[in-house]
C-alpha cells in the first residue's frame, strides 16, 4: 500500500469506568465513527470509578440511582430503556439484569494487567458484556477471572493478580493523574494528546473530529 493510501492512526485516550453505560455507547460510536472518517484508532483506556468509596459489598443499581441521584423507579425505566434504544444502534445489548451491583476497582487492576499482555481492549468489552447483559458482578473474583478467560488470558494467574493486588497502586496513581487534569465524569475522551471531548457524542460528532485531524495530518 503506498504511503498516502494509509489510514491515519489517531490516538485515543479513554477514562472510562465498566460500570458506565455512556462508555460503552461512545466507544461503539467512536468505532463507527472511524470506519467513517477512514482513520485507524490507538485506544489507551484509563481508570475511572464511578464510586470509589463504595463498600467492597456493593450496592444494587437501582438502590444506588435513587440514593445517589433521586430517581424513581419510572425514571430510571426511561434511562434503561433510552440507553437500550441507543445500545441497540451500535450493536450493543443492554439487558439491565436484576441485581446488578457498583464496585469496579478489581476490575481495573485486572484490566492494568490486561493492558500487559495486550488485552486490555478485549477485556474492556468484556466487561461491559458481563456488567450490562449478563448482570455479573464484575468486583467478583470469580467472574472476574471468567471474564478473563474468554478473551484468551489465564484465569488462574487471574485470580492471582486480584489476591495479591500487584496493580493496586498502578491503578490509584493512574486514577489519581487524570482527576488532576480535571477529569470528572466518563467516558472522557483525549484526542491526539490535544482534542478533548466528554460523554457519547455520536458517530457524526466523533466522524467530524476524526476527519480534522486526518486532514491536519499533526
Amino acid at each position: 500500500m503506498r504511503e498516502q493510501d494509509e489510514a491515519r492512526v489517531v490516538r485515543v485516550d479513554i477514562v472510562s469506568d465498566v460500570v458506565c453505560p455512556w462508555c460503552v455507547v461512545g466507544h461503539r460510536q467512536l468505532v463507527a465513527a472511524a470506519g467513517q472518517a477512514g482513520v485507524a484508532l490507538d485506544v489507551r483506556w484509563h481508570p475511572f470509578e464511578l464510586n470509589p468509596r463504595m463498600p467492597d459489598a456493593g450496592e444494587e443499581l437501582g438502590a444506588h440511582m435513587a440514593r445517589k441521584y433521586g430517581a424513581t423507579p419510572a425514571q430510571s425505566g426511561q434511562a434503561r430503556a433510552r440507553l437500550q434504544q441507543m445500545g441497540a444502534a451500535v450493536g450493543f445489548h443492554f439487558a439491565f439484569p436484576e441485581g446488578m451491583r457498583m464496585p469496579t476497582f478489581r476490575a481495573h487492576q485486572l484490566l492494568r494487567w490486561a493492558e500487559e499482555q495486550g488485552r486490555a481492549d478485549a477485556l474492556h468489552q468484556a466487561l461491559f458484556r458481563a456488567y450490562f447483559t449478563e448482570g455479573a458482578d464484575v468486583n467478583d473474583p470469580a467472574a472476574l477471572a471468567a471474564a478473563a478467560g474468554r478473551v484468551g488470558l489465564d484465569p488462574d494467574e487471574a485470580r492471582a493478580v486480584l489476591v495479591d493486588g500487584r496493580f493496586a497502586d498502578a491503578v490509584r496513581a493512574a486514577e489519581r493523574v487524570w482527576i488532576e487534569r480535571g477529569v470528572s465524569g466518563v467516558p472522557t475522551m483525549v484526542f491526539d494528546a490535544r482534542d478533548v471531548m466528554v460523554g457519547a457524542r455520536g458517530v457524526e460528532g466523533y466522524a467530524m473530529l476524526l476527519e480534522h485531524l486526518a486532514a491536519d495530518g499533526r
